[in-house]
């Protein structure tokens, strides 16, 4: 990956296409060169949906080779949601494919005037902006299989449905799996929104003609991943609990831990959780004809996805993953996978982040829109923003805006940004992960739920306040570091047990890049990521008075435990000094 190809939208005349060499970005992929390039080149009081805000899609540092787990694809961007620096990545097959045409990172920038939606199709000869005013207000399913039967099925998609075409604060960006089915999607922030603003309807993306990447030292990297890949299924997460019952193999582990967060946060446990677990969702997957494993994109080990038929056999929805259940589930006193599935393709279709949009349909129900439990309700609301209703354009819009419209007390957010499926007063690690993220609630940026609840990478008393700074720290940091790289963030539970595994990703990316990269170099690389972000928002206006959960939180005792979240606010201003 060679180039970074820039496209101005509000260029005079029409957007306009450059494409250049790397500059200060060399060595750059996935979420350091989204990271870097929105720290550097957009004004951090800049409007996210204005023309100085930028949207980077990059692929990974080891995107588009042989090697497995490398088809992460990072969108970064100033987020409509929370204002601070964002960066938001799925599977699919568009990394692989942008990172075979040479593509270190396509940048979207400007905005254009009128009302004219444009796709960008990228192949082997260059990139061209077209108008298309027949995709308008398309949603993802029926846009894919239009721009199917133009573009054929040997390409890859990345599309936003109504909802990024409002520019709905929850709006998603989809990639395409090797099916060709918009279910892989960059949820968190508002990106879609941001590609709505642009204007961008779809990119299309063909390699044909391309080879893949080649490593500097072929044998090197050979040898590299297979000892990865024997790491990856040895282990009994990635290579047993993931590919038999995919994410969704957390909701008894956390029903069971008492951090499982009921009808908005009220109880870290659900009666209905057994008929929502992972092992329940495999079982009716694979009586149904669909699939309770599947890989999100080619080259994938772990294949923790899976295909969710409805009761006659038919497609209806990608797995739903557990943090989907969840926010649909339990989040809502929903026990039906069958609606969760039915919300999963709407989400999908739609292009909102299913995080989102589950905790804002249960902020409602907190409101009185609907009752704790109510399926049918809970599937009318989020009809309402596919219909782009006022009620469906404040609920599109997330959490924060739903509770403030409403007058809601007990909102689950940190930087407006919903929190996921585990309760901070009961996983006090993840607490200080929502708390101190760049980003807002997200349990992706420091997973703690592996130490605390799983003992990976050793054992951190989930209900004590004690280490869960440094724990979220380290892990943040990590995760920065393989975020840049295009491997899946499941990579790391892997890696923090087995050295031999950890040595192996090292050794890929020595070997590919023909350098060698210590383990000093890939937490340099992590630390890097971060100070930028925390710069942007810095100069943001961002200060240690946003890095804190919802008061309700340290006021409220959740049961089963009893407790509240105990991490004192000075522990967490130590977060960045390192």
């Amino acid at each position: 990956m060679d180039k970074i190809a820039r496209i101005d939208m509000g260029a005079a005349g029409g957007p306009k296409v450059t494409v250049g060499d790397l500059g200060n970005y060399v060595g750059l992929g996935g979420r350091a060169m989204t990271s870097l390039v929105v720290a550097t080149e957009v004004h951090p009081l800049a409007h996210p949906l204005g023309a100085e805000n930028k949207l980077v899609i990059s692929p990974g540092m080891l995107s588009g080779t042989t090697g497995s787990m490398t088809g992460r694809l990072s969108v970064g961007c100033k987020s409509p949601l929370t204002g601070t620096i964002k960066e938001s990545n799925a599977g699919g097959q568009a990394a692989q494919v942008l990172a075979r045409l040479g593509y270190a990172a396509v940048i979207l920038e400007g905005k254009p005037e009128g009302d004219d939606l444009y796709k960008i199709v990228i192949n082997k000869d260059g990139i061209k902006v077209i108008v298309d005013n027949s995709l308008k207000l398309m949603d993802n399913y029926p846009l894919v299989a239009k721009l199917r039967e133009e573009n054929g099925d040997k390409v890859a998609y990345i599309t936003i449905g109504s909802a990024g075409e409002r520019k709905l604060l929850a709006a998603s960006i989809a990639c395409t799996d090797p099916e060709l089915r918009p279910t892989r999607h960059c949820g968190r922030g508002g990106v879609g929104a941001v590609m709505g603003a642009k204007r961008v309807k779809a990119i299309i993306i063909d390699d044909a003609g391309m080879k893949m990447r080649p490593p500097k030292d072929p044998d090197a990297y050979r040898d590299a991943n297979r000892k990865f890949v024997e790491g990856l299924r040895k282990h009994p997460v990635t290579g047993e609990g993931l590919p038999a019952f995919g994410t969704n193999v957390m909701t008894n582990v956390l029903n069971e831990a008492g951090g499982y967060p009921t009808r908005n946060f009220k109880t870290g446990q659900f009666e209905g959780s057994a008929s929502l677990s992972g092992e329940t969702q495999a079982a009716l997957e694979i009586e149904r004809g669909g699939s309770a494993t599947h890989g999100c994109h080619r080259g994938c080990v772990i294949q923790c996805s899976g295909i969710y038929n409805d009761k006659d056999g038919n497609y209806l929805t990608k797995q739903p993953e557990y943090e989907t259940v969840w926010s649909h589930g339990g989040h809502c006193g929903i026990s039906s996978l069958d609606t969760i599935a039915a919300l999963d393709y709407l989400d999908d279709n739609i292009g909102v982040d299913t995080i989102e949009m589950g905790v804002t349909v249960g902020v409602a129900m907190e409101a009185g829109l609907a009752a704790f439990g109510d399926d049918a309700a809970a599937i009318r609301l989020v009809e309402e923003v596919q219909k782009g209703t006022p009620l469906g354009r404040i609920l599109g819009s997330g959490a924060a805006v739903t509770g403030k419209v409403f007058g809601v007390e007990r909102v689950p957010i940190v930087k407006d940004q919903a929190l996921p499926a585990y309760d901070p007063r009961a996983v006090q690690g993840i607490g200080v992960t929502y708390a101190a993220s760049t980003q807002g609630a997200d349990h992706t940026m420091g997973y703690a739920i592996a130490t605390n609840i799983l003992k990976i990478g050793g054992d951190v008393d989930p209900l004590k306040p004690e280490g869960q700074v440094e724990l979220s720290r380290n892990l943040q940091i990590a995760t920065a570091a393989i975020d840049s790289t295009g491997m899946c963030l499941f990579i790391a539970f892997a890696i923090m047990d087995q050295p031999e595994t950890f040595q192996a990703l090292l050794d890929l990316l020595s070997s590919f890049h023909g350098s060698t990269m210590t383990g000093d170099d890939f937490v340099a690389l992590g630390k890097k990521v971060l100070s930028a972000e925390r710069d942007f928002n810095v100069r943001g206006g961002f200060n240690k008075h946003h890095d804190r959960l919802p008061r309700f939180f340290y006021a409220e005792p959740v049961a089963p435990h009893n407790l509240t979240f105990l991490v004192k606010d000075e522990e967490i201003d130590e977060f960045f000094n390192w």
